[in-house]
């Protein structure tokens, strides 16, 4: 209810910004692909100017047309990832932590992704509920986050503590083994006897959770259903987590009074169909607030195709990999803020949460037999030693700007329609109007703030320097971006 007003409110600074503001000075936050400049905020300001270069093609800003609100930019923090970070003194901890989710002094990662149990990037497989082999808990007796709380529970208190706000999604990477009918960690289906009592799981865990001061925000039913080849995961069609959803799931948190929104799908965008499949059951689609994805596979666009088919329900983007070796001279940053932050918010995802954490030297821990060897940090953890990574910065360059209940704003993207003056060659004073069918303006987002901030990401990826060029509310700048690097712009609207 409170993200609702929060973004309900934002739409009049929305429409009144747009009419009577007053053009003000950028401030920029620079990266740099020889690392020289890694999200640093520059110490000149760039004035908005009431003359139009002719010719030039702008990036248009318009705030009164308005799409998604934005819920967050963050991390998963995997069982790995908080095992490391309770390793480390106190001081040390507190230090980087503040640094990730300060909003106001650090660089304020607002959205997390818990694994609900063991994911594939934890030391050991667990659930909230192992039995012994051929022993069932139909009644749930032996439910216990007892592995959490000797990590994820602790650092959560910590983040929480420095930014209470920040939303939290939860993802299973598989039911306990005894609700399987392989019996095995790795593939093999919920058991159909075992959908109530796997319902009553999640309810029994937002609630453990919830009594610990941490409240999930959403659970997304399964992570990569239609992925079998981690350890722990579990395949899952669609017309199965329909009935699991309007049958078992949805009445679940309907009786137990959980405001836990239940997002579907979980997986790449190759797949617009599964979370469509789902929403055309009317039943399980009252339960459902949205669907999540990862980009291993398919095309951004699908997100689109999914939302433009039902805009009634949310968009996410829960999952991406984002890594470099360790040691280089150079980041190579504009690519994936082009597709991560600037391709997955212009195709209506209301988050971006990217794949981990923290890791070690040596990308560990993880499980045998299906778990990630390759998965990099977004920070390394050696020791109290911290070393931050390719995605830190990616993330960095949104979340600092845009807080929850921000929302996407129009602006010119590459290869649209732009039109201006410009005079006349033969005749001095008589202006024409000027349309380029494509405009050649690097890529951007850009979003309002609660906070009445307009914050436009930039990426130049591309050999060579281009020029940002911006109109909005009738006056113009221009800015300059080197090659492979990624800016953030802001202004205030009015």
């Amino acid at each position: 209810m409170k993200k609702t007003n929060l973004c309900i409110s934002l739409a009049f600074i929305l429409i009144s910004s747009g009419i009577t503001g007053q053009a003000q000075t950028i401030s920029s936050w620079l990266t740099t692909p020889d690392r020289s400049m890694l999200f640093q905020q520059q110490e000149e300001v760039v004035e908005f100017e009431a003359q139009q270069r002719e010719r030039v093609p702008y990036i248009v800003v318009d705030p009164a047309r308005s799409y998604q609100c934005m819920e967050g930019f963050g991390f998963a923090l995997t069982g790995g990832s908080a095992e490391h970070l309770m390793k480390m003194t106190p001081s040390a901890r507190q230090e980087i932590l503040q640094e990730m989710f300060d909003p106001a002094e650090g660089v304020g990662f607002n959205y997390i992704r818990l694994t609900l149990g063991a994911s594939d990037l934890n030391s050991f497989v667990f659930s909230y509920d192992d039995m012994p082999e051929g022993k069932e808990d139909f009644k749930l007796k032996n439910f216990s986050l007892s592995q959490d709380l000797k990590d994820v529970v602790p650092v959560m208190y910590e983040i929480l503590g420095i930014n209470p706000r920040i939303k939290i999604m939860a993802s299973p990477w598989s039911a306990p083994t005894w609700m399987k009918e392989s019996g095995n960690v790795r593939g093999g289906k919920l058991r159909k006897d075992c959908y109530q009592v796997y319902a009553e799981y999640f309810v029994k865990y937002v609630q453990a959770m919830k009594s610990h001061d941490i409240h999930i925000d959403a659970v997304t039913i399964q992570n990569e259903p239609l992925n079998s080849r981690n350890t722990p995961s579990m395949p899952w069609d669609p017309a199965d987590q329909i009935e699991f959803v309007k049958n078992h799931l949805g009445p679940a948190f309907e009786k137990a009074g959980l405001d836990t929104d239940i997002i579907v799908f979980d997986h790449n965008c190759d797949r617009p169909d599964y979370a469509l499949a789902i929403y055309n059951d009317p039943e399980a689609a009252r339960y459902v607030a949205g669907s999540a994805y990862h980009h291993y596979r398919g095309d951004l666009s699908a997100m689109s195709y999914v939302y433009e088919a039902r805009p009634d329900k949310k968009i996410y983007f829960t999952e991406q990999m984002t890594t470099e070796r360790p040691g280089m001279d150079r980041i190579d940053i504009a690519w994936p803020v082009r597709r991560l932050i600037i391709g997955v918010t212009r195709n209506w995802s209301s988050n971006v949460v990217l794949w981990n954490l923290a890791a070690d030297p040596l990308n560990d821990p993880h499980t045998d037999n299906g778990g990630c060897s390759m998965c990099q940090g977004a920070i390394t953890i050696d020791g109290d030693n911290v070393t931050r990574n390719l995605a830190y910065y990616v993330i960095a360059h949104a979340s600092k700007h845009v807080p929850d209940g921000s929302h996407r704003i129009f602006s010119t993207a590459p290869g649209e329609r732009i039109i201006s003056i410009c005079e006349d060659e033969q005749h001095p004073q008589m202006w024409r109007t000027n349309v380029i069918e494509k405009a050649d303006v690097p890529d951007n987002v850009t979003f309002m703030t609660p906070q009445g901030k307009i914050v436009m990401v930039v990426s130049n990826d591309s050999w060579s320097r281009k020029e940002v060029n911006i109109q909005y509310n009738g006056k113009f700048a221009s800015l300059k971006i080197a090659p492979g690097s990624v800016a953030t712009y802001v202004w205030d609207a009015d």
